[in-house]
């Protein structure tokens, strides 16, 4: 085991810790790494923090939970709001930060997610330390993910949010020492004088846990079980919304039901919103997508699921004949890659984050994100030749062991990058 990390100190920041760390952060830890990680309390502004708040976390690294503080302000301006709740979070870090630094303890290396606002302060509070930071995405308003849907066009005002957005990546961008993306179109939305600076690292999917296994079996809420024999669909998202094409796969359903009479659609995600606009006040995209389609389904052959654990995700994974991702040219979602490593057949919108994992043919199939006939037609046909789609469910795994595996691809090359700026 090297020595390089030996009494290293490491600071991981992330208001909902571990998030992309859950692995290099326990890494560090083992390799010697003198490691520390501060999240924040989900404390709204101006309230106290009542005495029974927890401290810290469930993780193998120490972990101290920051109360949320904020100074005396106006009334703000609602365009002005997402920075000010950045600025709630970096200030309230600091507190702690401070302290730290009071008691001696200063981080040669801070790693953190860009985007919440707890780096804030960091040159300030330590102007000898590395910054290593997590990037995501950068936002446009034109020419990618928020005029991508015609039938959600953008307003004015939706266009110059998505553009003040980039006031935080841009400031972060001229913090941090490297910066980490997920995957290349995640990187090349930035701008490219940064590029340099953006490494591409996948935070890695364990290819030993999600791992194919045909005799699987399900059984829903209502006594039905259903095996890899059954004409199984699945669709999964953290929220159901038109982002994440929920909108083109429901109306899509009633043709493919009708072709394939024993087929089950199995339906993960929340009826909240995660990335994209707010369904219109008192309902959800969920509800209004599945009134619209819901006189033509069978609702014995329809489940909607919620959110459901990780195991059971797994389960649905290995158990689906057809699995369903659609996005707008945004965030990659974890999923996809779960669901490719467990060699789930994929069915996959023709944007440009899924082109980068799937190629048509090969590893997966795919479609244009608004043919719905189209998209009917590659499920069928998922559907009823099983034995043709192995090869693809097979390259699936491998590319996805190849490329993303977290053990021997991912987390070397993150621990590489540490040891660059520690070294």
């Amino acid at each position: 085991m090297s020595t390089l990390y030996n009494h290293r100190r490491v600071l991981f920041m992330h208001p909902n810790f571990p998030g992309q760390f859950r692995h290099l952060a326990p890494a560090l830890r083992e390799h010697g790494a003198d490691v520390r990680a501060l999240t924040l309390s989900e404390i709204p502004a101006n309230t106290s923090v009542p005495t029974s708040a927890p401290t810290s976390v469930p993780t193998s690294v120490p972990t101290t939970r920051a109360p949320l503080v904020r100074g005396h302000s106006p009334e703000l301006d609602p365009l002005l709001q997402p920075l000010d709740s950045k600025l709630i979070r970096g200030r309230s870090a600091m507190q702690q930060l401070r302290q730290w630094r009071d008691e001696g303890w200063v981080p040669e290396l801070i790693i953190g997610h860009t985007g919440w606002g707890d780096m804030l302060g960091l040159k300030e509070m330590f102007p000898q330390a590395k910054v290593l930071g997590w990037f995501e995405f950068y936002y446009h308003s034109t020419g990618l993910d928020l005029d991508f849907d015609p039938e959600f066009p953008p307003s004015e005002e939706a266009r110059l949010k998505a553009r003040l957005k980039n006031m935080w990546p841009l400031w972060m961008l001229e913090q941090v020492d490297q910066g980490v993306c997920p995957t290349r179109f995640q990187r090349d939305v930035h701008p490219s004088p940064y590029h340099s600076r953006l490494n591409v690292v996948h935070e890695g999917i364990d290819t030993q846990r999600f791992v194919p296994k045909d005799s699987i079996q399900v059984t829903l809420g209502a006594g039905l079980t259903l095996t890899r024999e059954d004409e199984v669909i699945t669709f999964v998202n953290r929220d159901l919304e038109p982002y994440r094409g929920y909108h083109v796969f429901m109306r899509a359903l009633p043709a493919l039901l009708a072709r394939h009479p024993s087929a089950h659609v199995l339906i993960v995600g929340g009826d909240k919103v995660s990335y994209g606009a707010a369904a219109p006040e008192g309902t959800s995209w969920k509800q209004i997508f599945l009134d619209e389609v819901r006189h033509q389904l069978d609702p014995r052959r329809v489940h909607f699921l919620g959110k459901v654990p990780h195991n059971t995700l797994i389960g649905l994974m290995q158990l689906s004949r057809a699995h369903v991702y659609l996005t707008y040219p945004f965030v990659l979602s974890w999923s996809l890659l779960e669901a490719m490593s467990c060699a789930a057949p994929v069915i996959g919108s023709d944007t440009a984050p899924v082109r980068e994992v799937i190629t048509h043919g090969e590893n997966g199939l795919l479609v244009d994100f608004f043919d719905t006939q189209a998209l009917v037609e590659q499920i069928s046909y998922a559907l009823s030749h099983p034995d043709a789609m192995q090869p693809l469910r097979d390259k699936a795994r491998a590319s996805v062991i190849e490329h993303y595996d977290l053990n021997s691809y991912c987390l070397p090359q993150q621990l590489a990058l540490v040891s660059s700026l520690l070294g």
